[in-house]
């Protein structure tokens, strides 16, 4: 499955820090069952890598991959724990070359047109747009979709509920990634339930 098919999956990939391991399961699980099959783990916290590998062994649906991917090694990393694909917040050319070989579907990240220029001219089609709500949000898109006609975009950062439909709206958006359908408190709470609403929520948004 290449990144276009995983992003065609759901609307909204959640972006989630996981602080405790034991908690990963039960989270992704009511995220799938909301709705919300493709999952972003960010590698920002000790507990990243083992929570990845606990989904991507104990919940077959979920199609769950890496975020904050910043280097070779941290792809290398994630794709042996089981990360059906990666993300990245921008993008240097070693990480690029590297996405090259690995295989693994990936959506490296720009904030500007030079930055998704370069990364179309090494085949990337779909890119994560970060931090989209204030490196220029819904307007950015709307600018960006005649030079770069090509191109798709995935904004993520500062997108919430509240904003999601109008990113959504635009032609050239293929989903949008963000935290709120797994708030911290909730997760704390392992209030499943709430997650799950929140999921099915998202999941019902309507994409153009």
């Amino acid at each position: 499955m290449d990144i276009a098919a995983i992003a065609g999956r759901a609307p909204v990939i959640p972006v989630l820090t996981i602080e405790e391991p034991e908690t990963a399961v039960a989270l992704a699980k009511a995220l799938v069952k909301g709705g919300l099959p493709v999952l972003e783990i960010t590698l920002r916290t000790e507990a990243a890598v083992v929570a990845l590998e606990l989904i991507a062994q104990e919940v077959p649906d979920a199609i769950v991959g890496a975020g904050t991917v910043l280097n070779p090694g941290q792809l290398e990393q994630v794709q042996r724990a089981g990360a059906r694909f990666g993300v990245s917040p921008g993008c240097t050319p070693d990480l690029a070359k590297a996405i090259g070989t690995s295989g693994l579907p990936f959506l490296p990240g720009v904030q500007t047109i030079s930055e998704a220029m370069a990364l179309a001219d090494r085949g990337f089609h779909l890119l994560k747009f970060f931090p989209a709500d204030i490196a220029g949000g819904t307007g950015w898109l709307k600018a960006a979709a005649a030079p770069l006609a090509g191109l798709r975009f995935c904004p993520t950062g500062g997108v919430g509920a509240e904003t999601a439909s109008a990113y959504l709206a635009l032609p050239n958006v293929a989903c949008v990634g963000g935290s709120w359908v797994a708030p911290k408190d909730a997760v704390v709470a392992r209030d499943w339930e709430r997650i799950e609403r929140l999921a099915a929520a998202a999941s019902s948004l309507k994409r153009l």
